[in-house]
């Protein structure tokens, strides 16, 4: 019966996009989508002093917030940080709580010190434990530090209100990007079976589980229904770019350093979670799952796919201890061959940094559902049809990237168990939350296409 409904479901939805393909105007000039996603900023921490941004609270020339330090009494001011490498702080679901504190938005000093406290009394001679009581999450970098990322915001669109789509780190909203949910389930073939989980959504499924070969080891399954089922199902093309290296984030989620551990196109992990979805595996797609070089190359040549996600290893993450600026080079070198190439006339390139990283935000999330939204991060629009230095004030969460695919190649069919023809146990359909903004404001479609701004990798 699913796959009846599935079928029905695909063929509305190819006359649908085969309508928009004949009509190329407005939202569907735009045929290549890329969402480049870094790791662990907070807005605040990098456009907390953009002129026009909803910014860090300021009085007469002195910022007026502050974070109390639990460990000395006093109460952490923002600073401008010029260090290239940050410490950051804990960024589970539990240390958002602590940060948002009821939304006075002033825990996360007290954050820091109370999970460094906690690890300490269990192990005593754990690094960090004779550390001095500071801490760099108030700190804040601007275009002195990170010139091209504001010169992106001053020719193209810097969105002050995008929150992670899901509460906590890099695994939920890994699997927020793709599918609009994290979850848990108790089956590998059986949607329906799956539930909200943020902490640890990837535990292993039990063997005997259902779906679960005999032999091997069990694997982290995702049952419920991703984009790339969607896509797929119309034929619209998609990648997912990994960059070979370190695998940027801890499975630990409030660490702040782990063991090296490899990721590639071929490991399935926190920062490539698409391996692990039944969908994948069933429509045969593992394939597109591929090395960063690729999408270089298909960049030069004019060979992208409609819908890219790129995302990079641990060293060029600008995850804590990673140098801000390798994460700056990397994502000019992603934008610089996108802007040199053929298939940048009609391109939109969605720019945004996973999770909050510890760092200080003075703006609360709303909230959608059990599961988010979590904490304001930065966000760009890069195309040549972004409005020129523009300040988008709407809500936004990356449930928005999902929304404007869906618009452009999918008549508007959205990964929603009513009408997907693959029900799952979502509780929201993200997409239609009342809350969430439209990203297509951000363009002007009426503009003659705008060249690239080709920035250094390595500016002075």
């Amino acid at each position: 019966m699913l796959a009846v409904a599935a079928v029905a479901t695909a063929s509305v939805a190819v006359a649908m996009s085969a309508h928009a393909r004949t009509s190329p105007t407005g939202i569907h000039e735009i045929r290549h989508v890329i969402v480049i996603m870094q790791e662990n900023r907070s807005f605040d921490s990098y456009f907390g002093t953009y002129p026009g941004a909803d910014g860090i609270p300021k009085r007469n020339g002195r910022f007026t917030v502050c974070s109390p330090n639990p460990v000395t009494g006093g109460c952490e001011r923002p600073f401008h940080d010029g260090s290239d490498e940050n410490v950051g702080g804990p960024h589970g679901p539990d240390a958002s709580t602590i940060d948002v504190a009821g939304g006075k938005m002033n825990g996360f000093a007290k954050a820091v010190f109370g999970v460094r406290a906690a690890r300490c009394r269990k192990h005593p001679a754990a690094d960090g434990c004779n550390a001095p009581a500071t801490t760099d999450v108030m700190g804040y970098h601007d275009a002195r530090e990170i010139p091209n990322y504001w010169a992106y915001a001053r020719s193209f669109v810097l969105q002050d209100r995008m929150f992670a789509s899901q509460i906590g780190w890099s695994l939920p909203t890994h699997l927020g990007m793709v599918s609009g949910w994290s979850a848990l389930c108790a089956s590998a073939t059986e949607p329906l079976t799956c539930k909200t989980e943020l902490a640890r959504p990837a535990r292993p499924l039990p063997k005997g589980a259902p779906g679960v070969s005999p032999g091997g080891k069990p694997p982290a399954a995702y049952a419920w229904t991703d984009l790339t089922y969607l896509l797929h199902a119309d034929n619209v093309s998609w990648g997912y770019y990994v960059a070979n290296g370190s695998e940027p984030d801890c499975e630990d989620d409030d660490a702040l350093r782990c063991p090296f551990k490899f990721m590639g196109p071929r490991t399935p992990g926190i920062w490539n979670p698409l391996p692990y979805f039944t969908t994948v595996h069933v429509d045969g797609q593992l394939a597109n799952i591929r090395p960063a070089k690729d999408f270089l190359r298909a960049a030069r040549d004019g060979g992208l796919p409609a819908v890219s996600w790129v995302v990079p290893n641990g060293h060029d993450s600008e995850h804590p201890p990673a140098l801000v600026s390798d994460g700056q080079a990397w994502v000019t070198k992603l934008v610089n061959a996108v802007m040199r190439g053929p298939d940048w006339k009609s391109t939109a390139i969605f720019l945004a940094w996973d999770d909050w990283g510890g760092f200080y935000d003075h703006v609360k999330p709303p909230t959608v559902d059990a599961a988010g939204y979590g904490l304001r991060v930065p966000a760009m629009v890069i195309s040549p049809y972004a409005r020129k230095g523009f300040v988008d004030h709407q809500t936004l969460s990356f449930d928005a990237y999902l929304k404007f695919i869906e618009d452009d190649f999918l008549g508007g069919a959205r990964i929603d168990p009513k009408t997907d023809g693959r029900p799952d146990s979502r509780p929201t359909v993200r997409e239609r939350a009342a809350v969430l903004g439209d990203i297509a404001k951000d363009f002007d479609f009426s503009q003659k296409p705008r060249t690239g701004t080709i920035l250094p990798v390595r500016p002075r």
